[in-house]
């Protein structure tokens, strides 16, 4: 089964592809203290559905491109003050 993630997108300037920030997390190691790790993943968006603002859920696929490794799999929720 594929990996699936969900995060918010952050950007969708280029044609087919959206910017997605995945926030986890964290246990450091010897403090236990929890912290945040943010990582953004390049998503592949055939109908240019994604919106800025947006929570979605993605999946990993086979490469697409050079840096696209991930496919939009739906919409978790919209952005806000949009319906």
């Amino acid at each position: 089964m594929a990996r699936t993630l969900v995060g918010e997108v952050i950007g969708t300037h280029s044609d087919k592809t959206a910017v997605v920030a995945v926030t986890r997390l964290k246990n450091h190691p010897l403090y236990g203290k929890k912290y945040r790790v943010t990582r953004k993943y390049l998503v592949h968006d055939p109908q240019n559905k994604a919106q800025v603002g947006g929570r979605v859920e993605i999946t990993a696929s086979r490469p697409i491109s050079r840096h696209k490794r991930w496919v939009l799999k739906g919409s978790v929720s919209t952005p806000k003050g949009e319906s």
